[in-house]
């Protein structure tokens, strides 16, 4: 007998018992599968093996790379000459005559202060690195000058690394190396290096109060033009940064989702109608829209892309094609839905005013749905904004293939973070731009 027993009726103990049964079962059957497949996910995925080479030293270098940069000192051992670069970039390289405030250079000796106690000494004779509570590490060529000798309290600890050709010290306020051609020390810093000025500009190493007395009331830098124009200027040619580019790829990548969503919005409409049992009643040609429309949006946008990548070449139109042809299948089957849904009975008002087949859509249909299908291309819009990050990773456009090209180097983390930011923050726009407009063409409000 069924627990479900007619109103008035109580269920028989054989029933009761039963059912008690049955939910025993159950209670030990859904977490025994959950149980199981979690069991398959950890070995299927290699969980363990993943564990294993997981190297989390390498993972605190590339988070700080994300917020942080390192100064680099360099002396080349050859010919002496001593450089000063952010991040290790000609393009961030310090002026002659110019050094930070914790370098020094007298009488050829090259002093850095690491900060906390932590000196590193450039002189003719090699290189010191005094850490506290440790000692002293001297290094210097052999006679012959084929080796490195070093001299430092033994035993060494793991953070030095000695050979005969490079030494190599890590400590947290910086990294030092010594080989037979130069001498490195690397010093971290909080913060992007060069973001808004570099090193040749001549609003560099200003602070804010003076670049906005520059800004509005000092002496004219260049007479040609205003201080603020001049400022404005070398924040955009940043040869650092590269910002008027940047900006330049989020319109790419944002002209790619407009283009490809519109214009799909566009193809979908008539295709939408054919689609439609209550505005087309011939069901093969349904049949055949309907699967077309599947084809379309069952194959990705990425994969779209590589096939018109190789029939037309990178760009960011082949990625625009991409989201049109995908969009166009979505489109049709979301319109060909609405359009079946609509109410028959203003149709059927303005068809009594004799209205053609076009006016009787014109009047009595696109009014009901244009509000359902507009707050739909919209949010496909706002979704095709990041696919077209990463379409254009692969059709070389957009902000995604800066992107891709900063990952590639994999030194420029810093850059990644910045890309990652606007892109961030421009889909964060658009969602709240695309739900105001919607809530205006739904609601009225």
């Amino acid at each position: 007998m069924s627990l479900n027993a007619p109103p008035g009726t109580a269920p028989s103990a054989d029933a009761l018992i039963a059912g008690f049964r049955k939910r025993a079962r159950m209670s030990f059957l859904v977490p025994g599968v959950i149980l199981a497949y979690l069991t398959w996910i950890f070995f299927a995925f290699d969980i363990p093996g993943i564990a294993a080479r997981a190297k989390t030293d390498n993972a605190a270098v590339l988070l700080t790379d994300f917020w942080a940069h390192k100064t680099h000192v360099t002396r080349d051992n050859r010919s002496g000459a001593l450089t000063i670069s952010k991040d290790g970039e000609n393009r961030g390289a310090y002026p002659p005559g110019l050094l930070p405030d914790w370098v020094t250079v007298t009488d050829g000796v090259t002093t850095i202060d690491l900060g906390s106690g932590n000196i590193v000494t450039y002189d003719s004779l090699g290189a010191r690195y005094v850490v506290p509570d440790y000692g002293t590490i001297d290094i210097r060529p052999s006679d012959d000058g084929q080796s490195l000798i070093l001299d430092a309290p033994e035993p060494l600890p793991s953070w030095i690394n000695a050979s005969d050709r490079l030494i190599s010290v890590t400590t947290p306020a910086g990294r030092f190396n010594y080989s037979r051609s130069k001498v490195e020390t690397f010093r971290y810093q909080a913060g992007w290096a060069l973001f808004f000025f570099t090193a040749d500009s001549p609003f560099f190493q200003k602070s804010p109060w003076e670049l906005a007395s520059l800004a509005f009331s000092g002496e004219r830098v260049d007479p040609a033009r205003s201080n603020l124009s001049y400022m404005a200027s070398e924040f955009w040619t940043n040869k650092m940064w590269h910002h008027g580019e940047v900006a330049w790829a989020l319109f790419e990548t944002l002209l790619m989702a407009f283009i490809g969503t519109f214009l799909a919005a566009l193809v979908a409409l008539p295709l939408a109608f054919m689609a439609a049992r209550n505005f087309n009643p011939l069901g093969p040609l349904r049949f055949v829209m309907r699967r077309v429309f599947d084809f379309i949006r069952g194959v990705d946008a990425l994969i779209w892309t590589i096939v018109l990548a190789r029939a037309f070449g990178p760009g960011p139109m082949t990625g625009a094609l991409a989201i049109l042809i995908t969009d166009t299948g979505t489109f049709g089957k979301l319109y060909s839905e609405a359009l079946e849904n609509i109410d028959e009975k203003q149709v059927e008002g303005v068809r009594s005013t004799g209205a053609t087949t076009l006016q009787r859509a014109r009047f009595g249909v696109l009014p009901q749905v244009t509000p359902v299908l507009m707050s739909q291309v919209l949010y496909l819009f706002e979704s095709n904004t990041r696919s077209a990050t990463v379409i254009g990773a692969i059709t070389g456009g957009g902000i995604g293939l800066l992107l891709t090209q900063a990952i590639i180097t994999q030194k420029d983390w810093e850059d990644v973070a910045y890309y990652m930011i606007l892109i961030v923050l421009m889909v964060m726009a658009l969602d709240s731009l695309s739900g105001w407009i919607r809530r205006k063409l739904i609601k009225g409000a």
